[in-house]
């Protein structure tokens, strides 16, 4: 019986008193050196590599429409506040809380007693100063003749004519405290001066009010609405570098068109478009502040609103898409593995924001190239490889873009 290395299982277990039979021998014998054999490959079986099966993707580049989505703000683009022109007591609201209203509708009433009362004082101070302006007239008519007659002196001509002349500046003096009286008066019915949706009542009925407590409610203004969200510095930096390398192509003189995204998903159905790019950096956000106004005719937005802003217009041009999960975190930084050859090669490249479920990349591969999508987990340099096409999966409803990567300039302000 062969032996290995001067060792045998039969003389093992004889060694220690144990009776084999032959047959067990045998099997003994044969498992060794079956186990002898497997641990003794040969070099030209180590240096083989196993070949591995990957779904490939053939890059392609165009022309991409980027959109970036930031979190914004809805604002009354006016806001009025409804106040007391005249000190009186308020006697009665009018309008419903909270409800539409339009321009020129009564919000309040004030108590208008004390002002008709001006209003009669002041009627009656003009018809008396009209009075003394007519005795004054026909005094100036009697002395005129006189006059020039010689029948009296020019000091009492005189005299006439500045008589007269005084009472005719009181009756315009007159005629003014009666214009006062009956803009006092008219002062005590309260109206919108636009259409819009009102706010709470700051006073309550009976109150008198004056300077101190004389804003009564408010009034917003719903169409049109803005839309405010802001822009950082780094953000700025990463766009003007972007664009200043080709990466990015902006709209024609920055004409972005602003879709809204409500607090539920559903999409606005109006567009807007950028109205005021704040060019002063606020220090205390580190951000600009950049504005859109959206028509807003059923009332649909609020003001204060939390909502999300989509910026369309802006071209990634020969851009290079791929899946994310054919990009790997290294190291070193991001790597796809690329088939060339018939093996597998480890790249590393630049990438950008994501589009939906893929990956801009801005450096490391060129169209025509076959990247690895699935299967690359298993891969290390120089494996071969078995390639066939990547499925991608039916298109569903267009994704978000990644929030806060589309760039904004400063445009001029516009009121």
């Amino acid at each position: 019986m062969p032996s290995l290395g001067g060792w045998s299982p039969v003389k093992f277990l004889r060694r220690f008193s144990v009776r084999v039979c032959p047959l067990s021998a045998i099997a003994l014998l044969t498992a060794g050196l079956l186990v002898a054999a497997g641990c003794a490959k040969g070099p030209e079986e180590k240096g083989q590599r196993k070949s591995a099966e990957v779904a490939v993707l053939t890059v392609e580049a165009k022309d991409v429409p980027v959109m970036g989505e930031f979190v914004a703000q809805t604002q009354s683009s006016r806001l009025v506040n409804i106040q007391a022109r005249v000190s009186g007591f308020l006697e009665k609201r009018i309008y419903i809380e909270g409800a539409m209203v339009k321009e020129g509708d009564t919000l309040f009433l004030m108590d208008q007693k004390p002002f008709k009362a001006q209003l009669d004082q002041a009627d009656a101070a003009l018809a008396r100063q009209k009075a003394a302006m007519e005795t004054a007239r026909a005094n100036l008519d009697r002395v005129k003749p006189l006059a020039e007659m010689d029948a009296l002196s020019q000091k009492d001509l005189d005299d006439a004519k500045g008589q007269y002349e005084s009472y005719a500046a009181a009756v315009d003096q007159a005629k003014a405290q009666v214009d006062t009286a009956k803009l006092n008066l008219s002062y005590t019915v309260i109206t919108s001066p636009v259409t819009g949706i009102t706010s709470f009542a700051q006073q309550a009925d009976g109150t008198y009010v004056n300077q101190t407590n004389s804003l009564l409610t408010t009034v917003a203004v719903l169409s049109p609405m803005w839309v405010n969200f802001s822009l950082s510095e780094n953000q700025m930096a990463t766009f003007r570098d972007q664009e200043k390398k080709g990466l990015i192509r902006m709209p024609r003189n920055n004409n972005f068109v602003v879709e809204i995204i409500l607090v539920d998903g559903t999409v606005f159905p109006h567009t807007g478009r950028i109205t005021f790019a704040d060019s002063s950096f606020n220090p205390q956000t580190g951000t600009f502040l950049i504005r859109a106004s959206v028509d807003n005719p059923k009332g649909v937005l609020l003001p204060n609103q939390y909502v999300r802003a989509r910026l369309k217009g802006a071209i990634r041009p020969n851009a290079i898409l791929v899946p994310q999960r054919a990009i790997q975190q290294s190291s070193k930084g991001h790597i796809v593995w690329v088939v060339r050859e018939g093996k597998a090669e480890a790249r590393p490249v630049t990438v950008g924001e994501w589009s939906g479920e893929e990956w801009f990349v801005f450096e490391g591969l060129k169209p025509g190239e076959q990247v690895v999508v699935d299967g690359g987990l298993l891969l290390s340099p120089g494996m071969p490889v078995t390639v066939k096409p990547y499925a991608k999966p039916a298109a569903g409803p267009e994704p978000a873009a990644e929030p806060q990567k589309t760039p904004v300039k400063a445009a001029e302000k516009k009121s």
